[in-house]
């Protein structure tokens, strides 16, 4: 399977230099972390994306990757990860695991990966593509509303889908010195929240403007 993708994928150079100009155009944007613009850089972003839009790949734009879902803007992933200010070695919970190129970033910046897909195609075929490109995450085809208390605390929790409201689940699984970033809101466009866990009670919240996200669903499909 791994050989076929490979042969099936190629990241040529002219996929490199689209990725070097995406990289330049979210540091134009603000993106200034260098190690998550690194990670951006070193990830095909065309490899999790239907061949239709091979070419345009590297373009800030969302694609739908199948079931209603999409692949989020470049910016949107750099962001949140900018946001993260992901260590190496830092224990990570994902809320939707989408295509996986989120997942694929933040594997790049080092963290160790626990990821939930809530539909089971895209949870399948995400699965499929992170062990193809042998990046050591554990899937899990789940409710992203529950987490994973069997593996918490974590050090940082990423949602990367609009949630009508913070999860009590994922505040209570967020270790004392931990971030959770997700987008929050029920309209057209979500409001982006951090969350620093001070204590088991107090919580610094910021709020860093609209972004649009697909809804975040709950309970596991069948």
């Amino acid at each position: 399977m791994v050989l076929y993708f490979r042969k099936m994928m190629q990241d040529s150079y002219k996929h490199k230099g689209m990725r070097q100009k995406m990289v330049a155009m979210l540091r134009g944007k603000g993106i200034l972390d260098e190690s998550v613009l690194s990670a951006i850089n070193t990830v095909p972003r065309h490899y999790f994306l239907d061949k239709t839009f091979v070419e345009v790949a590297y373009e800030n734009r969302a694609f739908p990757i199948g079931v209603g879902q999409t692949i989020s803007h470049p910016y949107t992933v750099a962001y949140q990860s900018q946001l993260l200010d992901i260590k190496k070695g830092e224990l990570v919970l994902e809320i939707g695991t989408g295509c996986g190129y989120q997942t694929s970033v933040l594997c790049e910046l080092g963290a160790k990966v626990h990821s939930i897909e809530r539909q089971k195609e895209l949870f399948v075929k995400a699965k499929r593509t992170l062990s193809a490109m042998n990046y050591r995450v554990r899937t899990y085809f789940g409710d992203g509303y529950k987490g994973l208390p069997a593996f918490a605390p974590f050090d940082k929790i990423l949602v990367t889908c609009g949630a009508p409201f913070i999860p009590d689940d994922l505040r209570n699984q967020l270790k004392i010195g931990g971030t959770m970033v997700i987008p929050v809101g029920t309209g057209e466009s979500q409001e982006m929240t951090s969350l620093f866990k001070e204590s088991e009670d107090n919580f610094v919240v910021n709020r860093h403007g609209d972004f649009k996200f697909v809804p975040m669903l709950e309970k596991k499909a069948t």
